[in-house]
């Protein structure tokens, strides 16, 4: 068996704003991955998978830097992680090309995110949407990634992606890429709308009072958990007690996910209390924990210039290893250099 170098690739599409269930979901646990000195890590703000739809340009350029800020302010040390925009490393599209070339188009039309993205009219929809998934794989493996970060909605992408390095590896005989595997968030990290406990907390839900914002003042967070929606019964004596109350179960895990807490432990401490007392300790937590992200958010906004070095500074070492990849790969195709 061929050996890899333990790396994580784990990118985010720089579509709008960072939320609490952004940085729980998936901030957060990246900052734990690059501190814990297991993997190489690498972090990607992929602004070529965001043109599947339509972006304003202006836009697009805000909001990536915006994600750049958000890891950075949150403790990716562009020292430690490399962290770059994925259009500055064109091997990620010249890699994707192979892939197209690999993959299968019964493989792409299942894909259940293309169906849900292009809805009713898919013939309407680009024809990036549709093969995006190949571009992921490329993101993946331009890395020879051991392991990516995964929620739920990305498991599908992820065996894409282990098909095509397996389909590869045999067309071609040889183990050159790795089938990479998934690193599977915990359970309790998925946040869900302040609004409606049932829903994912998600940056393109009409109202802002339904998310926290990476950006969001004091003044914000506390009016936003002071307004959540709750039922009218104290919190249960027990984890069991939640079933069958979305919006209370949501606000103690949101509480946990903050506390570095289990259920069992915030239920403990909070058995048979109101809402109204309960609310008030959970928008102090989460001011304390995510104040100061949003302070150094802001500070490094008001920079772009350095935003930008930064990101540049990144792609030149993604390039160091994407590029002897890729130049492997085209000679393991067939094609001269």
């Amino acid at each position: 068996m061929a050996e890899f170098t333990k790396r994580i690739f784990s990118g985010v599409q720089p579509s709008g704003g960072l939320t609490l269930g952004n940085y729980l979901g998936m901030i957060r646990p990246s900052v734990g991955l690059q501190n814990s000195g297991e993997f190489e890590t690498i972090y990607c703000m992929v602004d070529l998978h965001a043109i599947t739809t339509w972006q304003d340009p202006e836009a697009l350029r805000r909001q990536t830097r915006e994600v750049a800020a958000g890891f950075i302010a949150s403790g990716i040390d562009p020292a430690k992680s490399i962290l770059f925009n994925q259009s500055q490393a064109p091997e990620h599209a010249q890699l994707a090309w192979v892939f197209n070339c690999v993959a299968r188009m019964g493989w792409m039309q299942r894909m259940t995110q293309f169906k849900d993205k292009a809805g009713k009219n898919a013939q309407n929809a680009s024809l990036g949407l549709f093969a995006y998934p190949a571009l992921m794989a490329a993101d993946i493996l331009i890395y020879h990634a051991t392991h990516v970060p995964v929620g739920d909605d990305q498991k599908q992408h992820l065996e894409l992606t282990r098909d095509i390095a397996i389909k590869f590896n045999h067309d071609f005989g040889q183990e050159f890429f790795p089938v990479t595997e998934p690193i599977i968030g915990k359970a309790e990290a998925r946040i869900m709308s302040l609004r409606d406990g049932s829903k994912k907390m998600s940056k393109s839900d009409p109202s802002d009072m339904s998310r926290l914002n990476l950006t969001d003042t004091p003044d914000d967070m506390a009016k936003k958990f002071r307004k959540a929606k709750t039922d009218p019964e104290p919190l249960p004596e027990s984890v069991d007690g939640l079933e069958d109350r979305p919006e209370a179960r949501n606000l103690v895990n949101i509480y946990a996910a903050l506390s570095g807490q289990t259920q069992e432990q915030v239920i403990a401490e909070f058995a048979g209390k109101q809402f109204g007392e309960f609310k008030p300790a959970l928008a102090d937590l989460a001011v304390a924990q995510m104040g100061p992200i949003g302070e150094e958010m802001s500070r490094l906004m008001d920079d772009p210039a350095e935003i930008d070095r930064q990101l540049r500074a990144g792609a030149e070492r993604a390039r160091e290893i994407a590029a002897p990849i890729l130049a492997k790969t085209y000679e393991i195709v067939g094609m001269i250099a």
